[in-house]
Parts: structure tokens; sequence; C-alpha cells
């Protein structure tokens, strides 16, 4: 019997991994993709929701911090198992609130390898690049 659920264990936890290496090779260049240039640069607010009802806006806020803690986690996993795990992390990072968000997010962008290859990605699909002020 104990058999039979530790391999039903690994069955199980190599489709998830599976899941999340394929998910994550479509939900990240999709979202980075969608990103304003300005999107990293201090000099432009980010005001999410702020003429919505302060309830509505709460809920929402408490649902996009726990979808970034899973991918901030799915991409500390990704480290190890395949899947794109610093892009991953940092659309993790970018859902979350907490001080010091921005310019974590902007240390990890201004990588030139990272940049690089989030702005190729744009090139793509005719987007401008991002920038990066402080």
């Amino acid at each position: 019997m104990t058999d039979w659920l530790s391999y039903r264990s690994i069955v199980i936890l190599f489709g998830l991994s599976i899941a999340g290496f394929v998910g994550t090779l479509v939900v990240i260049p999709w979202i980075l993709v969608r990103l304003p240039p300005h999107y990293f640069d201090e000099r432009h607010p980010r005001i999410w929701l702020a003429k919505r009802h302060p309830v509505l806006r709460a809920v929402l806020l408490g649902i996009k911090n726990v979808v970034g803690f899973i991918f901030l986690l799915a991409g500390i996993a990704m480290l190890v198992l395949p899947g794109q795990g610093i892009l991953t992390m940092l659309l993790g990072l970018s859902l979350l609130d907490f001080p010091g968000k921005r310019s974590l997010e902007r240390l990890i962008v201004s990588r030139p390898l990272v940049l690089h290859g989030i702005n190729r990605l744009r090139e793509r699909f005719n987007r401008p690049p991002f920038t990066i002020c402080p």
C-alpha cells in the first residue's frame, strides 16, 4: 500500500512540475509583453484599482498577494526544477505588496542578462523595451 502511495505521489509531483514548466512558458511571456515600458521606472507611480470600492480593492489585493506568493515559491522551486525560475520569481515579486518591492524588482530586472532577455521578448511582439530609471 505504501509503495502505491509513494508511486502515486511521484507521478503527481512530476505532473505538477511539467504543468508548472509549460504554464510558465506561456504565462510569463504573456505578462511581460503586456506590461507598460515604464513599469520598472520609479518616476511613474503604480496605483492599482484606485477608483474602486475599498472592500473590493482589499479583497482583490489579498488575492493578488496570494497568487504572487505562489509564483514566488514556484520560482524558487524552479531554480532546481525545470522552468523559468528567475522570471517566475520576478512575476511573483511584482504581484506582492511589501516595502522596498520596486527597488528589488529593479535590482533583478537591471541585470544585463535578464533585461536583455525580457527586451528581446518584447521586441518580438513589437513592444518597446523597458526603461529602468531610479
